[in-house]
């Protein structure tokens, strides 16, 4: 079993429970360069606020950096722009899914800029 594997292993175990509970979900995905933030509805298909290091707001906050997208700092970000996104479609509280990725840098970054933009999970 290779990284991907083992990582796409624990994702699905994350989904499953979050499915069983049948709660909102902030679900964050994350590539070398890029950060994705995804507040998905409880059916499973409909997405109800996003946020991602690809945004025009959020490349233009990012310009003078190093690392652009790819960094602590870019994923802040984009947790707190996902957390005001979520609280104006009315959302309040999320079950975080990180993917299988470990909960440390940008992904524990972005979490912990989600919770003090408001949002509870």
């Amino acid at each position: 079993m290779n990284k991907k594997e083992s990582r796409l292993r624990r994702a699905t175990q994350t989904r499953a429970k979050i499915a069983e509970l049948r709660v909102v979900r902030l679900a964050v995905h994350r590539t070398n360069t890029h950060i994705y933030a995804n507040v998905i509805a409880a059916d499973g298909g409909t997405i109800l606020a996003s946020a991602s290091t690809l945004e025009k707001e959020v490349r233009d906050q990012l310009a003078g950096q190093t690392g652009r997208g790819g960094n602590v700092a870019a994923a802040a970000l984009v947790g707190k722009r996902v957390a005001e996104k979520a609280k104006a479609a009315g959302i309040e509280s999320v079950a975080f899914d990180r993917s299988g990725f470990r909960y440390h840098g940008r992904i524990k970054a972005l979490a912990d800029a989600a919770r003090e933009a408001g949002l509870k999970f």
